[in-house]
């Protein structure tokens, strides 16, 4: 098994590891990094398939892939905090109900223990979206990747909007789109992963955050997830959409140092 493409950057005494969503890749954290590298060492890591990471097709099952991440970070890091962002948040609870030991904080942005709505869980997508984002996966990936990235700014102030939009597009640019079987897998396990029942092990000191216009994780998934984990608490970043750490920078920093800071 080998490991993960991974960025390290950053002087600072504590590590925080940093996992992207689907679509993307670990460039995604680089407008961050000049607020961020003079307090933590970053630790980026390219999800399997994505980025400079490859897609080994017998690691396909979540519980494989969250491994190939412990086993990344074995020689980089023994005590972290770690940060996941949509898919990366599903990633990093994996992580933490399953392999806690290294982890000292967790941070989960915009992100559901359920993707699909499903009876008793109302705050999921329809499964019809998510097949129609399916079949244009099969169809053309690189164009069903650019209209969800535009989804991701939808109801954004016009000028945010841009700019969000622009930053999202800039890391693809630097660091490569991710293979059709990853983009594939991810939308798989969105439509069959369902967290709740492991929510209960996630003992970390926990900060939930949401955009308040998100189309893709709605804030009140978040803030559901916030209620089930047994050290959480909830934020909501007024006026932001999917990717409030691009969009709201400086809001999501300050609450970020602030939570770390312990």
């Amino acid at each position: 098994m080998s490991a993960l493409s991974a960025q390290v950057s950053g002087r600072g005494r504590r590590d925080l590891v940093l996992l992207h969503g689907w679509g993307m890749n670990s460039r995604i954290w680089d407008p961050l990094a000049a607020a961020l590298e003079r307090r933590f060492r970053l630790i980026a890591i390219d999800l399997p398939g994505y980025g400079g990471s490859d897609w080994d097709t017998g690691t396909q099952m979540p519980a494989a892939q969250a491994f190939r991440i412990h086993e990344t970070l074995a020689p980089l890091t023994t005590r972290y905090h770690l940060l996941g962002w949509s898919l990366g948040g599903q990633f990093a609870l994996d992580l933490a109900a399953a392999m806690p030991a290294g982890i000292e904080r967790l941070v989960l942005v915009a992100t559901t223990p359920r993707f699909l709505a499903t009876p008793g869980w109302r705050f999921g997508v329809k499964p019809a979206a998510l097949a129609r984002l399916a079949a244009a996966v099969r169809a053309d990936p690189e164009a069903a990747v650019r209209s969800f990235l535009r989804q991701q700014v939808r109801g954004l102030a016009p000028r945010t909007a841009a700019r969000t939009f622009a930053a999202l597009e800039a890391a693809l640019a630097i660091n490569g789109a991710a293979s059709a079987q990853a983009l594939e897998w991810g939308l798989t396990r969105l439509a069959e992963a369902d967290l709740r029942p492991a929510l209960s092990q996630v003992k970390k000191p926990t900060l939930v955050l949401a955009g308040q216009l998100d189309r893709i994780t709605p804030a009140a998934a978040s803030r559901a997830l916030a209620r089930a984990l047994p050290k959480a608490s909830f934020h909501q970043l007024r006026g932001a959409g999917h990717v409030p750490f691009l969009s709201h920078r400086e809001q999501f920093v300050t609450l970020l140092r602030e939570f770390l800071r312990g």
